[in-house]
């Protein structure tokens, strides 16, 4: 129980992992005394719905879900699918939703040599061709968002669109607050050495070890994104509010979205609200703006309507 606690508030705390618990989805209307309440879908550990398929060695488990065009949604650090119960729950409605465990984590295999966001990356390929995709869109939360934005960097002809949610380029304090790597090094350094040797615990240290010295992508990297990209934070993020104002100005076609008096973890906190914003990127038509003539063009509007009143 002590490891578990532990690793749980690791989750919570260190920038690229996403909550570490198991989310089951809300069914989507109240029970009435005629009508049963529905059983939540155990997104993460769904027999009905889980496969697996090996890439590199590795045992990959995933999860699809609906019909339509393909939506390809990426956990965190130390997460699961499970995390992303949330999103799942909503998109499945109108995409045919496929999610993944990244290798050492959830129900994938453990590698055997070193985790970087590169061979999670190419894993996510991987999972594409096998399911014989084609393009899709894609939503990536924390280590999830990096992964999005390394599928657009490397596997661009697999790349509708981008929603990248707190996504950080490398590990500096630049990228990351200070307070935020202190603490989850105090957490690491806090595991008991007998918890260490653990099949649990080795996981934990490996891939949580991996974000203090990745990833290391170039900022000038992004500029190879043709993918429309929305690069999603928050205002009290675990990333540095200047480090996605760097990402968002080196994708070419990026949309910027912070959201207002929230954390790292907003798309488990208010997932109404995230989820209906990145749905409104992936379902409207992609229009770059122009600072100037955009401004003037609504402007202009604006002023025509008042004159006639």
């Amino acid at each position: 129980m002590k490891r578990q606690l532990l690793i749980v508030v690791l989750a919570l705390a260190i920038p690229c992992l996403a909550v570490a618990q198991t989310a089951t989805a809300r069914p989507a209307k109240a029970a009435t005394a005629s009508q049963p309440k529905a059983a939540a879908v155990p997104y993460g550990s769904n027999p009905a719905a889980g496969k697996t398929f090996v890439h590199d060695g590795v045992t990959l488990y995933y999860e699809v879900y609906g019909q339509g065009e393909p939506l390809l949604i990426i956990h965190g650090n130390g997460g699961s699918i499970g995390t992303m119960a949330a999103q799942i729950a909503f998109f499945r409605s109108s995409y045919r939703v496929i999610a993944m465990d990244s290798r050492d984590q959830g129900k994938s295999s453990d590698s055997p040599d070193k985790i970087t966001y590169e061979k999670m990356t190419d894993d996510i390929a991987a999972l594409l061709d096998h399911l014989k995709t084609g393009p899709v869109d894609l939503l990536g939360w924390s280590d999830g968002g990096i992964e999005a934005l390394l599928l657009g960097i490397r596997h661009p002809a697999k790349v509708k669109k981008i929603a990248a949610m707190a996504a950080n380029l490398n590990p500096s304090t630049d990228a990351v607050y200070p307070e935020t790597w202190a603490m989850a090094k105090s957490m690491l350094d806090a595991i008991p050495a007998a918890e260490r040797d653990t099949p649990q615990g080795r996981r934990a240290i490996k891939v949580t070890s991996m974000m203090f010295a990745e990833p290391n992508i170039a900022p000038s990297a992004l500029e190879a994104i043709t993918a429309p990209t929305l690069v999603l934070a928050s205002d009290h993020d675990l990333i540095s509010d200047e480090h996605t104002l760097d990402i968002f100005h080196h994708v070419p076609n990026s949309q910027l979205c912070i959201f207002p008096d929230a954390t790292h973890m907003v798309p488990y906190d208010t997932p109404a609200l995230f989820n209906a914003t990145v749905q409104r990127f992936f379902r409207t038509p992609f229009v770059k703006k122009d600072r100037i003539k955009d401004f003037l063009a609504s402007y202009e509007s604006l002023m025509a309507s008042l004159q006639k009143k």
